[in-house]
């Protein structure tokens, strides 16, 4: 695959992810299994899905969403957004989202970060208390359009990127780690090399942001990823949502789409991630981020419906950032 191949396998996976995990997201494992039995493929979210009720069979969440606006946003920039634009985006993103009565907004750490930003607070401070994934699950346009050779250099591009919303020692490894991975696969390196990158992404993420107490990312990734290579398939599923976790943290979701990226091909990982509770729609989503973008082949009838109940054109947003790798020294 082409590096071109692999950024586009990448946001895709991130979709085919998300929409598999729609459905099911904030839901318990009980509560999956009894409203919607086997999970092999995309659902209708039932009516009393928690935060997106009815939702057609397919449809993305924020998680790609947010992912696209700072595609589009790293495009126009040359690479670069700088924080008050990307806030006023997410800002109108998230009204759009209210006027079409949706309920799957803004995250608890994006949510406040704003809220102390419109109140006069400075961007480089408006993001110390996000520890969740929220930077984590939009990073992959910064993993494709900034090159790992200077791996400094590409944790300063995530940094940007977080700032506003999750400047601290967790979020920023955690999106550091996304990226590197990302990063790497597109340029060719297969699951075990790319993910040793980013498990040294983690680590220096980690330097940049305001320390939070919390299992640090690249120890975590370093742990589940090595524990998960000896569980038989029958335990995997129970290890990765009762030990690694499933929420919001950065050290949980994050740590659990690396664990099932791992050990299983994009078919199980994904569908597995969409069935394990709690941020489901997250864990697959940067689950497929990462199998696409280290060349593993998103299974082609998931991506098609994807694209077409989205309406979605990546192509285009694709070419724009891999010109923009390109012109990054």
């Amino acid at each position: 695959m082409s590096p071109r191949d692999r950024a586009l396998a990448a946001l895709t996976g991130l979709a085919v992810g998300d929409a598999l995990g729609m459905p099911t997201q904030s839901m318990s494992r009980a509560e999956i299994r009894a409203t919607y039995g086997k999970l092999d493929g995309f659902r209708d979210a039932v009516a009393t899905q928690p935060i997106a009720p009815g939702l057609p069979a397919g449809t993305i969440t924020d998680d790609t969403e947010q992912a696209l606006l700072l595609a589009r946003l790293l495009v126009a920039g040359g690479g670069h957004v700088e924080p008050r634009v990307f806030a006023d985006a997410l800002l109108a993103w998230e009204a759009d989202l209210i006027r079409r009565g949706s309920a799957d907004l803004l995250g608890p750490s994006t949510k406040k970060a704003l809220s102390l930003l419109e109140s006069g607070v400075a961007p480089a401070e408006t993001g110390r208390g996000g520890t969740t994934n929220g930077a984590a699950m939009r990073v992959t346009p910064v993993g494709i359009a900034t090159p790992v050779d200077d791996l400094s250099t590409l944790v300063d591009a995530v940094a940007e990127t977080a700032l506003v919303t999750h400047n601290t020692s967790l979020g920023l490894a955690a999106a550091a780690a996304v990226a590197a991975a990302v990063s790497a696969g597109i340029d060719g390196a297969d699951r075990m090399a790319a993910f040793d990158l980013a498990e040294r992404a983690a680590a220096l993420g980690a330097e940049r942001g305001h320390w939070h107490a919390g299992g640090t990312i690249a120890a975590r990734l370093h742990w589940a990823r090595d524990w998960v290579r000896g569980l038989r398939r029958s335990e995997l599923d129970d290890c990765v949502a009762d030990v690694i976790g499933t929420s919001v943290a950065a050290q949980e979701s994050v740590v659990a789409a690396f664990a099932l990226a791992e050990v299983l091909d994009p078919a199980d990982a994904l569908t597995t991630a969409a069935t394990l509770g709690g941020d489901t729609d997250t864990v697959a989503a940067i689950c497929g981020a990462l199998l696409g973008a280290c060349g593993e082949e998103i299974p082609p009838d998931l991506a098609a419906t994807v694209v077409k109940v989205n309406g979605l054109d990546l192509g285009p947003l694709v070419d724009g950032l891999v010109t923009v790798r390109r012109t990054i020294p």
